[in-house]
């Protein structure tokens, strides 16, 4: 005879089983919960976990809400840099919540994921821009490092050129 769990929550798990809860399955319910297309997400995604980058291009009006995302917890923003859609989704703090994100992701359509994170400079390399704009013909971004002041928060402005400066 089997011994009682201590809790009922421990009781009839089925822990050999794989998982329902599939990245797959959270977004199919989703949509359907929250009557959303199944739209593929942009190729291209960035994690943004300060929120830094949804701020200024929702604040600018450079981003519009992905139709198709349907995480509960989350809104993934499109825009436009250098000619290609990006997808970007702020303020996923956390190692497991980034994970689900990034699943997610990828099975919508994500085939390449970025986090950007505000870890600030590591090593001098001199004084920022780092990279040069390339050719016209070329997809090259100016990425600016900003200086960070204490008790100050900054952010990133993603230039409808294609560069990366803080604001």
């Amino acid at each position: 005879m089997d011994a009682e769990p201590p809790t009922p929550l421990l009781g009839a798990k089925a822990l050999d089983e794989p998982s329902v809860f599939l990245p797959e399955n959270l977004l199919r319910e989703g949509r359907r919960q929250r009557d959303r297309p199944d739209e593929a997400v942009p190729d291209i995604c960035l994690l943004d976990p300060d929120g830094d980058i949804v701020r200024y291009l929702t604040r600018t009006g450079q981003a519009v809400e992905h139709a198709g995302w349907a995480c509960y917890h989350t809104t993934l923003w499109d825009f436009e840099l250098s000619g290609r859609r990006i997808g970007v989704v702020g303020c996923a703090v956390g190692a497991s919540f980034a994970v689900l994100i990034a699943e997610q992701l990828a099975v919508s359509g994500c085939d390449l994921l970025l986090s950007v994170t505000s870890s600030g400079m590591i090593t001098a390399l001199g004084a920022p821009p780092y990279a040069t704009r390339g050719p016209a013909s070329t997809t090259s971004r100016l990425v600016t490092g900003p200086t960070r002041q204490p008790h100050s928060s900054t952010s990133s402005t993603v230039h409808s050129a294609g560069s990366v400066s803080p604001s």
